[in-house]
């Protein structure tokens, strides 16, 4: 059987209590659910900027041991180039194996110093690497504070705002199509959540704005659905609400 105006308005503006008290508990946990998912992105960047170091820092002592290495095998080459001079014929042979030794020389220097500056480049990036371990510490504990805070009003909550959800689903059933998605697109768009709202002190109880005595005399004869000419919510009068049955 269709509705009549009146029927729609009561079920717009119970669906609107509904929706108002689940707000309303949402509101009691501000902004936790936020503050812990910034602290969770916050922890994931740490933990990843934590491998990144700790994997340049690994590769860094790679290139240590592969320079001492090198060392190693510049200094047995010096060696042998040390025992081929005392058995050169020649001048010639004698320049040529003085250049490899000079060479072997050179290439341990270089080695010498890039070991050098890889142990420099080690000290900055281990202070680096130790500061992000600290800061992914903290970061993790103000994430478990935050969690258990948000875990304790959820569990008050929770159950309060299922029941709430369950009776706002079966109100929605009562409702028109077009009228739900104006209502929604209200909700939406309004800061505090209010689509359907009463006439206060003769005015709008959502903007404040006056309404017209002529307008008011319109929306309690409940003959049409009637919107502040101001913000574009649904008027109800202060009787509906009073006849409406709280959830």
């Amino acid at each position: 059987m269709e509705q009549t105006v009146e029927q729609k308005l009561k079920a717009l503006y119970e669906l609107q209590t509904i929706h108002t008290k689940i707000d309303k508990i949402r509101q009691v946990r501000g902004e936790l659910p936020m503050e812990v998912a910034d602290l969770e992105d916050d922890v994931a960047g740490l933990e990843t900027r934590i491998q990144k170091i700790k994997a340049e820092l690994d590769d860094l002592e790679d290139d240590i041991v592969t320079r001492k290495n090198l060392i190693k095998d510049a200094q047995a080459n010096i060696k042998k180039y040390e025992t081929q001079l005392n058995e050169v014929k020649n001048n010639r042979e004698y320049d040529a194996i003085s250049k490899e030794i000079e060479i072997q020389g050179l290439d341990i220097q270089v080695s010498e110093k890039k070991i050098r500056e890889f142990g420099f480049e080690i000290t900055s990036k281990t202070a680096i690497y130790e500061k992000a371990l600290a800061d992914l510490e903290a970061r993790k504990n103000d994430l478990d504070a935050k969690k258990a805070e948000l875990g304790t009003i959820t569990a008050e909550t929770q159950k309060e705002e299922n029941e709430l959800s369950v009776l706002a689903d079966k109100a929605t059933k009562d409702i028109d199509e077009r009228l739900l998605i104006a209502y929604n697109r209200l909700r939406q768009n309004a800061k505090n959540g209010l689509a359907v709202v009463t006439i206060q002190r003769d005015s709008c109880s959502g903007c404040f704005n006056q309404i017209p005595p002529q307008r008011q005399s319109d929306i309690r004869q409940r003959k049409k659905v009637i919107v502040c000419e101001h913000c574009g919510r649904i008027l109800v009068d202060e009787q509906m609400a009073m006849e409406t049955e709280t959830v």
